[in-house]
């Protein structure tokens, strides 16, 4: 006689899983979590065949002696670590990276400051308004940096320069055939506001878009808790997008520590010598002025290593934004 065959209870069925709940990377089939890393390689095959060569070729010669001689075919000498330890004991070097690093604050603190102004400003006003502002960051954001320095030049020019007219009218001043760019503490001085407007569009738009994220209903819960003013945008707003903030600190303090182009365009405007010169155009002149290339290529890497030591945090925060 055969027993009937009863159907497996509910009981006895393993529980399924909720809608909501994650699947763990190893109940994943195998070709599905090496997809991402596949989706890298052609990211990191570009990196390495653009600036691997580069990057090789400028550590070797910071280890030798790589002049205008060796540019004609003469063999380098290799002196191992005098180059770095000639550019570490002298004073010129280090005068030039603490200019660099008073710039990149000052110039980095006034861009914040101003760019998180800008995004509370257009955060208040009505649309229109708001779409015209956002409109002419965008054109000066977009503006060729040769542009750009030409306007400033015409600006600033001590002959016939807008600035110097301009406060030549005020009674008793005279600035015609001032020349900005003669002392150092003004030539740096018109470099950062040069930099600090043409950065300010990437950070006012940025944190303007950090903003459109904060909760109506958090806002709205604080006000009930008394928070306004000063106190809603300390306690509340900047707290909330206080990641974006970090990350554009950090971006504008690496890009404002390699800045090259500006400081270039105005020692061609008239100013000149090592008083004038950040990390960017005193490497260009170790190396192409003066021909130490070999100087040069150790000065370049303790300034990569400078930056690398800057990217890390950046890299850190975009580590805890992903946890």
């Amino acid at each position: 006689m055969t027993s009937p065959v009863t159907a497996p209870s509910d009981l006895d069925a393993p529980p399924p899983l909720a809608a909501d709940e994650p699947r763990t990377p190893s109940k994943r089939p195998l070709s599905r979590r090496l997809i991402p890393y596949f989706l890298v390689i052609p990211a990191l095959i570009t990196l390495l065949v653009g600036m691997g060569y580069p990057v090789g070729w400028q550590i070797l010669n910071s280890f030798r002696e790589y002049g205008l001689a060796q540019q004609f075919g003469q063999a380098p000498e290799w002196v191992g670590l005098d180059n770095y330890i000639g550019l570490l004991t002298g004073s010129e070097f280090w005068t030039v990276l603490i200019r660099s690093v008073v710039f990149m604050g000052a110039t980095a603190l006034a861009t914040m400051i101003i760019g998180i102004g800008l995004a509370l400003l257009m955060k208040a006003i009505p649309t229109v308004p708001r779409i015209i502002l956002q409109i002419s960051m965008l054109l000066a954001w977009a503006m060729p940096i040769v542009a750009q320095m030409t306007v400033w030049n015409w600006l600033i020019d001590d002959r016939n320069g807008v600035l110097n007219w301009a406060l030549s009218q005020l009674p008793g001043v005279d600035f015609i055939g001032h020349d900005w760019l003669q002392n150092p503490l003004s030539f740096f001085a018109i470099a950062s506001i040069i930099i600090t407007w043409a950065s300010v569009p990437f950070v006012a738009l940025s944190v303007y878009a950090g903003l459109t994220q904060v909760s109506e209903e958090v806002v709205e819960a604080a006000q009930l808790d008394g928070a306004h003013g000063l106190s809603m945008l300390r306690r509340i707003t900047l707290p909330i997008i206080r990641p974006v903030l970090v990350i554009l600190l950090l971006l504008q303090m690496i890009w404002d520590l390699r800045v090259y182009a500006q400081i270039q365009l105005l020692q061609g405007f008239g100013a000149a010598g090592i008083r004038y010169d950040l990390l960017g155009t005193y490497v260009y002149g170790l190396g192409v002025g003066q021909g130490k290339f070999g100087v040069a290529a150790a000065a370049a890497m303790i300034v990569m290593i400078f930056t690398i030591g800057l990217s890390w945090f950046y890299v850190r925060e975009l580590l805890k934004e992903d946890d």
